[in-house]
């Protein structure tokens, strides 16, 4: 046998290694974009910040669905203080460094965009509705997560949490 002849033989050999190398590799390589990792409920509690300067005390609980290979996120998010509840829900797709989407809160009936940046595990973005925008960032680092809202001319200034799983 030549030595063509025998290279030639062992290609069907490599090419179902590799095939069989990308189906046992491929979920690791399919929550490659940046919400990878947050599917799940997470929990947590912080702060809500009020105009008059005040802060309450607040509850959070988030559900996470990650799509598309990690580069799609529903996320919803309930939080509640003895004076204040919202209802959050998050579409959002991320392409390369940014990310955009849909928001809504269902109890005060409103939505809007949003609009930012992923770097890491880092996402900056700002959401706007109409007469209405805020600045969000998130952090995750493992099963913890750290989430900052700020926003302008509302009775709310802004919401600091951090949650959990």
């Amino acid at each position: 046998m030549t030595t063509s002849a025998s290279s030639f033989r062992q290609v069907p050999g490599r090419a179902l290694l590799f095939a069989a190398f990308m189906l046992v590799a491929s979920p690791a390589f399919a929550q490659s974009g940046p919400f990878a990792g947050m599917e799940g409920n997470w929990t947590g509690t912080g702060h809500i910040l009020i105009k008059d300067g005040g802060s309450e005390r607040i509850r959070c609980r988030a559900s996470y669905k990650v799509e598309s290979a990690g580069a799609g996120l529903h996320q919803i998010l309930r939080c509640a203080s003895d004076s204040y509840r919202f209802d959050l829900t998050t579409n959002v797709t991320a392409s390369g460094n940014s990310i955009s989407g849909s928001w809504s809160e269902t109890s005060r009936n409103i939505n809007g965009t949003v609009g930012g940046r992923v770097s890491g595990s880092d996402i900056n973005a700002l959401v706007e509705a109409n007469g209405f925008s805020a600045t969000f960032a998130m952090q995750t680092r493992g099963n913890r997560q750290t989430v900052a809202i700020r926003s302008q001319n509302t009775d709310l200034r802004g919401l600091d949490i951090t949650l959990s799983r």
